[in-house]
């Protein structure tokens, strides 16, 4: 309900699943940097690299692809 920041809000939620490019929607970095920090055990820096291509994506995308359909609100991502 109401605005939120994409860039401090949507990048770290549960229900954010990627940002729309055109007709194209491209996954959040932020999901596959978590998955291959639980199964790999990357590092901090990728967890970083992912927020930034994030931000990159927002800024070149014309739409955020939530999956909040039960309005549950912002959940932390990690």
């Amino acid at each position: 309900m109401g605005s939120v920041s994409v860039y401090s809000s949507c990048a770290y939620c549960r229900h954010c699943k990627g940002v729309r490019l055109g007709e194209k929607v491209t996954p959040s970095p932020q999901i596959k940097a978590l998955s291959d920090l639980r199964q790999l055990g990357v590092a901090d820096e990728t967890l970083m690299n992912a927020a930034l291509m994030f931000n990159a994506l927002v800024r070149d995308g014309s739409a955020i692809e939530c999956e909040d359909d039960c309005s549950q609100g912002f959940q932390k991502l990690y």
